[in-house]
């Protein structure tokens, strides 16, 4: 399955932090950013989390619920929301099943290799449950949470 502007985003169930089970259907009719990154605590994902926290009360007025998606598990995942009062539900997908599903994990290009792993991309989800925008490589973890916003607020 491949992730098209326009078509049903894949449905999934992945644990939080708090290993309560979270589902796609769950947040029918909200807008939903659904960002992959490789790991907690690392300094791209940091900044990129970070950048989704900064802006969080901006995300919030909008009404659009953020969920970020690694393969760490929750104890990781407490301790970097703690570490860096992240206000939003982190997901872990340990068998990148569903980043699979959301073309997050594959073949990419990492100093100029080939080779198979996480690849840094987010997902809006609309309240219809179709995919309105596929950020498919995100180049600048940094700036990303921001192009995020500004296109939220065009909405």
């Amino acid at each position: 399955m491949s992730i098209e502007e326009g078509k049903a985003a894949p449905a999934f169930t992945l644990t939080d932090q708090n290993g309560a089970k979270v589902k796609l259907s769950d947040f029918k009719g909200k807008d939903v950013i659904v960002y992959f990154y490789p790991r907690d605590d690392t300094p791209g994902c940091t900044k990129e989390a970070c950048g989704f926290r900064d802006y969080w009360k901006e995300i919030q007025k909008l009404g659009v619920v953020i969920l970020g998606v690694s393969p760490d598990d929750a104890a990781s995942h407490t301790k970097f929301i703690a570490k860096y009062k992240l206000p939003f539900t982190l997901l872990s997908d340990p068998e990148r099943e569903m980043m699979t599903k959301y073309e997050a994990y594959g073949e990419k290009m990492m100093y100029g290799k080939k080779t198979i792993g996480i690849i840094r991309s987010t997902v809006w989800v609309g309240p219809d449950g179709k995919v309105k925008k596929h950020w498919r490589k995100v180049a600048n973890a940094e700036k990303h949470p921001e192009q995020v916003l500004n296109l939220l607020k065009e909405a």
